[in-house]
């Protein structure tokens, strides 16, 4: 039996490798460097819409509030400078296609909201890179709680033991390793293939 192989998506598949255009949106406000991505990613109102229990433009009106600029400017111009520096680890979408090809299940458990998820997703042409894609958002529970991981193993048909999770926070490879699956803490430049080769098959 081949295990399946579910991953996780910014961090992982999706860096940021320029931190620029986030600090100038910093200076443009005087405010220190991270100032600005604390407020995307770091309110509660992320927390909420990364869960479902807002939509997006809620969350995208409580970022501009916060940070005092009209929504139309946080939705036009800062939504997608934000995202500017960030690049897709092409590397690693061929280490998936060589999974794939090799007959192994490649999945994705995201803490996200999927109006911003699916559409990017979509942008970077690996939307069918997974099967199943699960967004945080969609199931209403994110990482690490236990659910999290046991509604996507429903999703993949698949008990715990026959499943690998790759993700780069400490707490996420915890929450998945409770419930038993094999996890893999993951950090950029890792070579995943050596590790990925004495877990993929299942011996009986």
């Amino acid at each position: 039996m081949q295990r399946a192989v579910l991953f996780d998506f910014g961090g992982v598949f999706f860096k940021t490798a320029d931190y620029t255009p986030r600090h100038k949106w910093d200076e443009r406000l005087g405010l220190p460097h991270g100032s600005v991505e604390a407020t995307v990613h770091g309110s509660a109102s992320w927390n909420q819409a990364q869960r479902g229990e807002i939509e997006v433009n809620v969350y995208w009106r409580d970022v501009a509030q916060q940070l005092g600029l009209p929504l139309e400017v946080v939705t036009e111009q800062l939504a997608t400078d934000f995202y500017s520096g960030d690049k897709l680890d092409v590397q690693l979408v061929a280490t998936a296609n060589n999974l794939r090809e090799r007959g192994h299940t490649v999945a994705l458990l995201s803490n996200d909201c999927a109006d911003l998820l699916r559409p990017r997703l979509e942008r970077l042409g690996i939307t069918d890179l997974f099967d199943p894609l699960v967004i945080s958002s969609e199931l209403g529970v994110m990482k690490p709680n236990a659910d999290a991981y046991q509604r996507t193993l429903e999703q993949l048909g698949r008990p715990a033991e026959e499943v690998i999770f790759i993700d780069d926070r400490a707490e996420n490879i915890e929450g998945a390793e409770a419930v038993g699956l094999h996890g893999v803490l993951y950090h950029d430049g890792l070579d995943l293939m050596p590790i990925l080769e004495t877990l993929l098959t299942v011996s009986h």
